[in-house]
């Protein structure tokens, strides 16, 4: 079992046909490693913010190019019959996922927004994992309690990413390989950050 930085449903083991099947019905999103599920923890409102800020800048970058941007609820193929996880904001130009239903297998650009509970698998597993997508070329971070955003791009060389942070919001982050820029102040427009706080009761 991996620290998926969720909790896990059960000890049973899925088959990705069941997985798919109970995700189709679920209110709840779940993610799917190796016959394994995890229930998706919900959000601040700051990530949600952000992760509309992001989504909409992208949209207008990449909407003309015949590309799609989708946000939370879509999940990847990050491996065949193997790990489904929902990151928070994907990119991708490939017809077979805008013509797709649930799930995106080719996507060039993936973006989470961190929080405690989820920085270290972020960081670690699925930054691996994502690393492993063929047609990924950017993996972005981004912070949500203080303006920082961390960026690993791909390179010609087999296995080898760049690793670049932005802690500025004058700052432009350059995303060369797909011809654009996106100003640190755009992801973190109209963001007050607060310390992170446990979760109260609306009750």
């Amino acid at each position: 079992m991996r620290d998926m930085g969720q909790v896990q449903v059960s000890e049973k083991k899925y088959s990705v046909a069941e997985y798919f099947e109970m995700e189709e019905k679920s209110e709840t999103r779940h993610e799917y490693y190796d016959g394994e599920i995890f229930a998706m923890a919900g959000t601040t409102m700051n990530h949600n913010r952000i992760v509309g800020r992001v989504r909409g800048f992208l949209e207008k970058i990449f909407l003309h190019r015949g590309c799609d941007v989708f946000a939370e609820n879509i999940k990847i193929e990050a491996i065949k019959n193997f790990y489904y996880p929902y990151p928070d904001v994907i990119v991708t130009c490939a017809p077979e996922d805008i013509n797709g239903t649930y799930i995106v297998r080719h996507p060039s650009i993936l973006v989470e927004v961190l929080s405690k509970s989820s920085a270290s698998y972020d960081h670690g597993f699925k930054l691996r994992k994502y690393q492993e997508i063929p047609s990924l070329q950017y993996y972005m971070l981004v912070a949500q309690y203080e303006c920082y955003i961390e960026l690993y791009t791909r390179t010609e060389q087999e296995g080898i990413w760049t690793y670049q942070t932005f802690d500025k919001p004058e700052s432009n982050i350059s995303f060369d390989l797909l011809d654009f820029k996106m100003p640190v102040s755009a992801v973190y427009e109209g963001i007050m950050f607060l310390e992170e706080e446990k979760p109260e009761s609306d009750f």
